[in-house]
């Protein structure tokens, strides 16, 4: 849930609703499909002499078959009628088929269960559209990937228990198993009270027509599909992931556990099958979690990584049982990376309209890839192939995919890199996400202020970005491969102007093309830290173009190592890792809008972005003594009389005139300050605020008048000053003066104010840590070595004329 909510949203109640019903769903299949496979492999099968490969295989098949035959017709009844009608119409469908599943279990019959094991994967098939297809509709899009984070930790949790369960149940009820009928009708009958919970949402299109001939439906989607590359590598994605998880959680762990650990049915679903669950569960928690509301497909190159490398680990011969179920644990967290951005692509890129049926298109290839893993491991045991010789093998073809994968979607490696990037050196704060079209063209129009600003935007959004950059920088070795993977379009105002013109039309007709171009259109940048003037580039892309303009702001980059910051890029330490940084998308503006006109729009929000960095902001005193303590040997002031204070020496005055002033505040919310811009004025103020004051520093260049009027609105009672500075202004405090000279021990105060010493309060001691015991309060305390200094300084200040 939602931090920054109490309570859930009434679409979140929804989805948690249909979070236990997917979860107890997903529990009982794994409970049912597990106990039917160890009963079957041990049952007497008259005039037949199958293998355990292929009893096993038997069982997968008969389960994945129907989301092969009916999901299309679930993609059907999901866009035709109501998601939750169909979903509370499958769990009244399963407590039936359990009922079968108990005469099964009671009376051992061979062919009724494997006909309930193909009746529990049809009820399935039909729930599995509307289950992915309720979540766009529960959830809204920032919030999808962690919707679909959750449901995917639910699903393999409930594959972890259901697995273990069946185990369990297997050894516990021998001879006996009707009892486990029994718990499964029970379940079934929570899940049908859960799913009443799912909020209520209208059909997708209740004119939709059913085809009977499922796979030519099944062809018109996929048809749909193609068009989008970045769905059909999803859903390709998507179908091999089952295919592999089904090969190995299915069929090849039960065989390294018995052929190669020598394990019994139980050890098997309580280590090895729970061990690659689980890692698949929390790898989908961390993905919807590190993807930061949006959908980080750069995720998948991740997992695919990892799943390689530790598929690779798993058939390196002679690993221990600890071992084993360490790589399992692996293998399935970054199984999980791989998964839950391609579930996410799936679920967002779809229209509307045809979102149901391509789900449950995808929902089918998914299950033929399970169906088509049992085929594979029927196989595998006619070619007698070890379980460490089969995870090399889908090692292998995970290392092809994959590299297939990037040569035809490059931008996906690129924002890999970003996303090690974005969460090692930075850590990016995205306002106004909302504010970016989910589909069709826009310009993102944006400020300059680093060399990797092209890569934060990329980080903050899902959207492929298209930037029109610098051709000196475009040519480069080191950038030209990833500028022409994401698609930059260079251009230089060394071109002529016939080439400069084409570079901006293929902006135009990017952007005409539904595709997101981003300028900067300082068109450099920024040396000083502060926005230029913006140019007129971006009004010759927009002509003729109905698309949104998006103001964009970044907001902290200034000071980075890749900034200009003090003169110089990269050659310099960074202030603090992660950087923190703020990109802030602004509300669309028209195509026509002027250049002053967006850059105001950017103004507008670098002060949003502002005040949320102010929060995280320390305050000026404690800044300071954080400053003092890392350089105390660096320079921080200097005035006509100092040639130059170090930070040390500057803690040190602050506080001891702190300690003086203590006495002489007490009681006070304000305190004035009337002195010269100098090194004891600003002192003074350090002083105040260590001690919890307001200082107000009086303006000495008005009139005696002016000056009263400001003492007595912020009701100031003390002011320190000094009796030479007055002298010189010829100006009179109308209440009690502290002279500076007698608070730095120069002179002995006349004035009968007394300066004495005392620790700062509690509050404040743990910044200052200036005092580590409370002195007496009558006790006077002795100046500094410098203290005499700092009052004959502050007495040769230069007074103005």
């Amino acid at each position: 849930m939602n931090p920054t909510h109490s309570h859930p949203t009434r679409s979140e109640r929804g989805f948690w609703a249909l979070f236990v019903t997917q979860f107890q769903g997903a529990f009982s299949d794994n409970v049912y499909r597990t106990l039917a496979t160890f009963l079957f492999i041990g049952m007497a099968l008259p005039g037949s002499d199958l293998s355990r490969e292929a009893r096993m295989a038997l069982v997968g098949a008969l389960f994945a078959l129907p989301f092969v035959l009916f999901s299309m017709a679930g993609g059907y009844l999901a866009d035709r009628y109501s998601k939750r009608t169909v979903t509370i119409g499958t769990k009244v469908a399963e407590i039936v088929i359990m009922c079968g599943a108990l005469v099964a279990l009671a009376f051992g019959e061979p062919v009724l269960l494997l006909t309930t094991v193909f009746f529990m994967g049809a009820q399935s098939a039909f729930f599995g559209p509307s289950k992915y297809g309720l979540m766009p509709e529960l959830l809204p899009e920032k919030r999808l990937s962690w919707g679909n984070g959750l449901l995917e930790l639910g699903t393999f949790l409930a594959i972890i228990t259901g697995t273990i369960g069946g185990g369990w149940l297997f050894e516990q009820f021998k001879g006996s198993h009707w009892w486990a009928g029994i718990v499964l009708i029970g379940l079934a009958a929570c899940g049908t009270v859960t799913s009443l919970g799912i909020d209520r949402v209208p059909a997708a299109d209740p004119a939709k027509r059913f085809a009977f001939n499922p796979f030519a439906d099944l062809f018109r989607q996929v048809g749909v599909i193609r068009r989008d590359r970045v769905l059909m590598l999803a859903v390709l994605g998507n179908t091999y992931f089952f295919f592999v998880a089904a090969l190995i959680q299915q069929y090849n762990i039960f065989a390294y556990g018995k052929d190669l650990l020598g394990l019994s049915e139980g050890q098997i679903t309580l280590y090895l099958m729970s061990a690659m669950a689980v890692g698949i569960g929390v790898g989908s928690v961390a993905a919807g979690y590190l993807s930061g509301r949006k959908i980080e497909y750069g995720l998948i190159p991740l997992g695919s990584i990892g799943m390689t490398a530790f598929g690779i680990y798993l058939a390196w011969p002679g690993r221990t049982l600890a071992q084993v179920v360490a790589g399992l644990a692996l293998y399935g967290f970054f199984a999980g990376f791989f998964i839950v951005p391609i579930a996410a692509l799936i679920q967002h890129r779809p229209d509307p309209a045809r979102k149901g049926a391509i789900i449950a298109a995808s929902n089918l290839l998914s299950f033929i890839g399970i169906f088509s893993a049992a085929g594979v491991y029927v196989v595998i045991g006619a070619l007698n192939l070890n379980p460490r010789e089969v995870f090399m093998v889908t090692t292998g073809m995970t290392l092809v995919g994959t590299v297939v994968a990037l040569k035809l979607m490059p931008d996906a490696f690129v924002r890999f890199l970003l996303w090690i990037l974005t969460h090692t050196i930075y850590r990016i704060r995205v306002m106004g996400r909302d504010n970016i079209p989910s589909k069709g063209g826009a310009l993102f129009v944006c400020n300059h202020l680093s060399l990797v600003d092209a890569l934060l935007l990329l980080a903050s959004t899902d959207r492929h970005v298209r930037f029109i950059m610098f051709k000196g920088v475009y040519e480069s070795p080191w950038i030209k491969p990833f500028a022409r993977a994401l698609g930059a379009i260079p251009i230089s105002s060394e071109l002529r102007p016939r080439e400069m013109i084409q570079s901006l039309r293929t902006a135009s007709d990017a952007i005409r093309g539904g595709e997101v171009v981003c300028i900067f259109a300082e068109g450099q940048i920024t040396r000083i830290g502060h926005m230029l003037p913006f140019r007129r580039g971006f009004e010759r892309i927009m002509k003729d173009l109905d698309a949104p303009i998006i103001p964009v702001a970044l907001d902290g980059v200034w000071g980075s190592i890749f900034s200009f910051h003090r003169g110089k890029f990269l050659w310099k330490l960074p202030r603090r890792l992660p950087y923190p940084v703020t990109v802030n998308y602004g509300r669309p503006m028209a195509a026509a809008s002027t250049p002053f006109q967006v850059r105001s729009a950017v103004q507008e929000l670098l002060v949003e972005a502002w005040r949320e960095r102010k929060r995280r902001m320390r305050t000026l005193h404690i800044a300071m003594v954080r400053t003092c303590r890392m350089h105390p040997f660096r320079f921080a002031m200097a005035d006509g009389q100092n040639a130059g204070v170090r930070f040390g020496s500057m803690l040190i005055r602050t506080v001891f005139l702190a300690r003086r002033l203590r006495r002489v505040w007490r009681g006070q919310q304000m305190v004035g300050v009337l002195l010269p811009p100098s090194v004891p004025g600003a002192l003074v103020n350090f002083a105040a605020m260590l001690l919890g004051k307001v200082p107000v520093n009086l303006n000495y260049t008005v009139s005696q008048e002016t000056l009263n009027a400001c003492i007595r609105q912020c009701n100031i009672t003390t002011v320190v000053t000094a009796k030479v500075f007055l002298d010189k202004v010829k100006l009179q405090v109308p209440c009690q003066a502290v002279f500076i000279e007698h608070v730095a021990g120069l002179k002995k105060p006349s004035d009968g104010a007394s300066p004495g010493g005392a620790s700062v309060p509690a509050s404040r001691r743990s910044a200052a840590n200036i005092d580590a015991s409370q002195p007496d309060p009558g006790h006077q305390e002795s100046a500094p070595s410098d203290s005499g200094d700092l009052g004959q300084r502050l007495a040769g200040t230069l007074a103005p004329p």
